[in-house]
């Protein structure tokens, strides 16, 4: 994670790296990405999901209820992306007629990284964030699961040493009374 945001940070005349590191940094998903808005929110820079953007359908429409959300991001981060002009279409990023997974793969292939979807960012996102102790409830919100049980469901299966992490402090504790 950190090899590829370093590399997409350092090389932001493509805006594609940018994008790169926005996913890496949000857990968004890529359709998110291509239709999201940003504002400053107070001491906070924010990036609004309130549409998606699809290569198979013209409806914006957001996969669940919870998709409708607010994310913070660094202030670094935010300065890159008002950077770069709004396109024709009035989004930030270029669509680049949908082949960004391919162009995922190119980069993590020239970078020596076992190549991975833009879900998988969004997974290395979460995971990354449960590995640091960030709270359940954050990560799913930050996701936008419409429940914390998907999250539960999907990410605790992703990281069985957080199960084992926390059967030993609850065991600890459990012996500790």
């Amino acid at each position: 994670m950190k090899t590829l945001q370093d590399y997409c940070l350092s090389h932001t005349d493509d805006e594609f790296n940018v994008l790169v590191a926005l996913v890496l940094s949000t857990g968004l998903r890529r359709g998110d990405i291509l239709g999201l808005d940003l504002h400053r929110d107070g001491k906070y820079y924010v990036l609004e999901v309130r549409r998606s953007i699809s290569p198979i359908s013209d409806d914006t429409k957001l996969k669940t209820k919870g998709s409708k959300r607010s994310i913070t991001i660094p202030k670094k981060l935010f300065d890159l992306v008002t950077s770069i002009p709004p396109k024709e279409s009035g989004y930030i990023f270029n669509w680049s007629n949908f082949k960004q997974a391919e162009m995922l793969r190119k980069l993590l292939i020239s970078l020596n990284i076992t190549p991975t979807t833009f879900h998988g960012l969004r997974d290395t996102h979460a995971s990354f964030l449960f590995a640091n102790n960030m709270r359940l409830d954050y990560v799913s919100k930050r996701l936008g699961h419409d429940s914390i049980l998907t999250t539960e469901k999907y990410y605790l299966d992703l990281m069985p040493e957080k199960k084992d992490e926390q059967d030993d402090e609850a065991m600890n504790l459990l012996e500790n009374l």
